[in-house]
């Protein structure tokens, strides 16, 4: 995750700003080269060289197969701060999200598009769809939606026992935070490892997400974030 933000954060604009292509960042060859950086002692994230090899989400399914992955924001509380006249809406800031470093593919401009983590997901198998989902959170969006995909996939979890299992995030150099509920070993490990690992009580930071899922037999399964006030509503 350290390594992917490390990339993610110096790498990703507007496209037609960018010196690198998705292709090069999502390359198997990139991947593998990246993935043997990642050993038992944490290290300090550097950027890769891919070329050289205030947010709400909603989703909604009916039974005749349409499905909608649906994310707003206007980040840091009111955005902008600007309205448009008669309205009543609130423009975005996400500019702030600009680098102003010189030369940076990020480098603020006009007319250009910043990065940011606005990520309204869909799952597919096999070309078919399975369903939306989201975890809202500024920078802890994309990595709350690896751990839910994570549990779902690979841990093999209903949709809202993906939702609900304790998280970790990644803020900076070796800082890792930890949800609280996270079993004991792994913070040891972490920690072991060289991992300046943080409890945190307070579940606010760790996303708020929405999943719908088609399930074999075509049956819908939704579910709803705990760490929030969203529902699962059905008619």
């Amino acid at each position: 995750m350290k390594l992917a933000y490390m990339d993610v954060k110096n790498y990703v604009t507007d496209p037609r700003h960018m010196r690198v292509t998705v292709n090069d960042l999502l390359s198997e060859t990139y991947a593998e080269e990246r993935r043997r950086l990642i050993g038992r002692k944490a290290l300090e994230p550097v950027v890769g060289h891919p070329q050289s090899g205030g947010t709400v989400y909603l989703c909604t399914a009916d039974n005749e197969g349409n499905m909608v992955s649906y994310i707003q924001s206007n980040y840091m509380s009111w955005g902008s701060g600007l309205v448009v006249p008669g309205t009543g809406i609130t423009l975005h800031n996400r500019g702030n999200n600009f680098s102003l470093e010189p030369g940076h593919d990020n480098l603020l401009a006009g007319g250009k598009k910043p990065y940011h983590t606005i990520i309204p997901g869909f799952m597919t198998r096999n070309g078919k769809p399975v369903g939306p989902f989201g975890v809202m959170g500024a920078f802890m969006q994309p990595q709350g939606h690896v751990q839910v995909v994570t549990n779902l996939l690979d841990f093999h979890m209903n949709p809202q026992d993906a939702l609900n299992a304790p998280r970790w995030q990644w803020i900076r150099g070796k800082s890792v935070e930890l949800e609280y509920g996270v079993p004991q070993a792994i913070v040891r490990e972490l920690a072991a490892r060289g991992h300046q690992v943080r409890i945190q009580h307070d579940s606010f930071p760790f996303g708020k997400g929405e999943i719908i899922c088609r399930l074999e037999n075509g049956a819908l399964a939704g579910a709803a974030e705990p760490r929030a006030d969203g529902t699962v509503a059905a008619w």
